[in-house]
């Protein structure tokens, strides 16, 4: 069975539902998932999974969380080039621009982003939701 890490950061839960609701759907594609927070993930995890959701809402002026997410992608980001990866989050402000810096900066980096990274404003509703699973389908496919 394939295995999937969901790693993530939340300072208010909603990027955590996200995690959630995409691990869920990973679980009903018969995948072997883990939700981390991403200070218990590090470069030598990398190695033990197929494929991969990151994490991460919006920060300060449009950035990924700097004391702990971003400090650890940086360290597997490189490791990650053979392996399907998932990048999502939740924002509360702006138009979203960290996730395409992020995913800009994925595919620079040679990673084979399953989907366009996934955002949703605030908490996220039932559509919201719903984007989540389908991205998580994206990710389960991608591991075929």
């Amino acid at each position: 069975m394939k295995k999937v890490a969901v790693v993530y950061w939340s300072g208010t839960g909603n990027t955590l539902a996200m995690a959630n609701e995409i691990a869920d759907e990973l679980k009903n594609s018969e995948l072997e998932v883990n939700v981390l927070n991403c200070s218990d993930f590090s470069e030598s995890d990398v190695a033990n999974y197929d494929g991969f959701a990151f994490g991460c809402p919006a920060m300060g002026s449009e950035e990924l969380e700097d004391s702990e997410f971003e400090p650890m992608f940086e360290s597997v980001e490189k490791s990650l080039s053979d392996k399907p990866v998932l990048i999502f989050g939740s924002y509360e402000w702006a138009e979203g621009e960290w996730m395409q810096t992020w995913q800009e900066r994925c595919v620079a980096d040679g990673i084979n982003l399953a989907c366009d990274g996934l955002i949703a404003y605030d908490y996220p509703d039932d559509a919201a939701l719903e984007e989540c699973r389908r991205a998580a389908k994206d990710l389960a496919n991608a591991l075929k």
